[in-house]
């Protein structure tokens, strides 16, 4: 049986506000990001899910929690919190201003100054500015291409563990993750062009197919138009 999984990445953060950069780290949901999950919620009120799951990030759970809480039609227990769809970790730069460290990341791609992460991107291709952001690093504990791309992989075996006998899961995670798992499974993708960074409380649809195989099917829907 397939399973369809709905992606929803988690609504603005005081860190997405203040413009800092945000893996691992947290921080909590701004009224806006609230008001704007609110629509999110509505908009899937209506939509069965035989479950709902996040990552163990505080910003995925409260979001989850404002998902299960407004839908009409789906019986949902406890949410099961998975840390493999955490968003990509930055290391030490972790809670620093975001254009200052794109800046830090592109000289240590060797391109000079630049701040525009998807220019930087497009310029010397995903998997370098993986390699450039540990590079940049003071301490090199930001993931790199092959360590998120072992995780990536390891998120999908455990999802897929998880929701055996399910036909439609919600499952709240985060922007660079969402995004870098449309790389890697949407055939509309690839790894040498960026794509647009998918917005606060939108939906990006997966398939978990009965062969074993995942794919995205949507990218950053608003979910009213789903």
């Amino acid at each position: 049986m397939s399973t369809e999984v709905y992606l929803v990445r988690h609504g603005e953060t005081m860190f997405n506000q203040l413009n800092k950069v945000q893996g691992w780290c947290d921080s909590p949901l701004t009224v806006k990001g609230i008001n704007d999950l609110k629509v999110t919620a509505n908009a899937l009120s209506q939509v069965h899910f035989d479950n709902m799951y996040s990552s163990d990030l505080k910003r995925a759970i409260d979001t989850v929690h404002l998902m299960k809480d407004a839908n009409l039609v789906s019986d949902i227990g406890k949410i099961k919190k998975l840390p493999e769809f955490r968003e990509v970790f930055f290391g030490t730069f972790e809670g620093d201003d975001i254009n200052q460290t794109w800046d830090q990341v592109a000289m240590a791609a060797g391109i000079g100054h630049e701040d525009n992460v998807a220019k930087i991107i497009n310029q010397v291709g995903l998997r370098e500015f993986r390699e450039a952001t540990k590079r940049a690093d003071p301490r090199h504990l930001a993931e790199d291409k092959d360590e998120l791309d072992e995780r990536m992989v390891r998120a999908i075996d455990v999802l897929r563990d998880v929701t055996k006998n399910e036909q439609r899961v919600l499952l709240v995670t985060h922007g660079d993750f969402i995004k870098t798992l449309s790389i890697k499974y949407w055939n509309k993708s690839d790894d040498k062009h960026d794509i647009i960074f998918p917005d606060n409380g939108s939906v990006t649809r997966g398939i978990l197919h009965d062969n074993g195989k995942f794919e995205i099917v949507d990218y950053n829907v608003d979910a009213e138009k789903l």
